[in-house]
């Protein structure tokens, strides 16, 4: 294996890093708002918010890497719970919750972090491949 496929190795997984991070980001926001309510009266909360992937050409080193593509909101419907006394109620008394179903979150983060570590095995096995290599020429 050239240094240059090591490079482009490296530059693959790290952007694999990368994007899943940012996915991980996005999921634990879903988490943290998945209970909240409007501001105001009968006003819509927190909406669910899904990450896409694009693939993007390093013209550098001419590998395809993975990029954080945009970040799309769920328009699924909220949940309504009938509680009059909720200051985010409307005039019917119904709330209106996000589109966050929390199990459906950690599984999609239990996902990003298994990819995430998949990336982070590859740097690292690459790593002590060049390491060995380096060691094999110094001898």
């Amino acid at each position: 294996m050239a240094a240059m496929d090591f490079i482009k190795t490296l530059t693959v997984a790290a952007s694999g890093l990368h994007a899943q991070l940012g996915r991980m980001r996005i999921i634990t926001e879903n988490i943290a708002n998945a209970d909240s309510t409007a501001q105001t009266p009968g006003g819509d909360p927190y909406r669910r918010r899904i990450v896409t992937f694009s693939s993007a050409l390093d013209s550098a080193l001419g590998v395809n890497v993975v990029k954080l593509g945009a970040v799309q909101t769920d328009n699924s419907d909220f949940r309504v719970k009938h509680e009059p006394g909720n200051p985010a109620a409307d005039a019917n008394g119904d709330v209106k919750y996000p589109n966050v179903n929390t199990l459906v979150e950690l599984t999609d983060l239990r996902d990003a972090q298994r990819s995430y570590e998949s990336n982070l095995n590859v740097i690292t096995a690459t790593r002590r491949m060049l390491q060995r290599t380096i060691d094999i020429l110094k001898s």
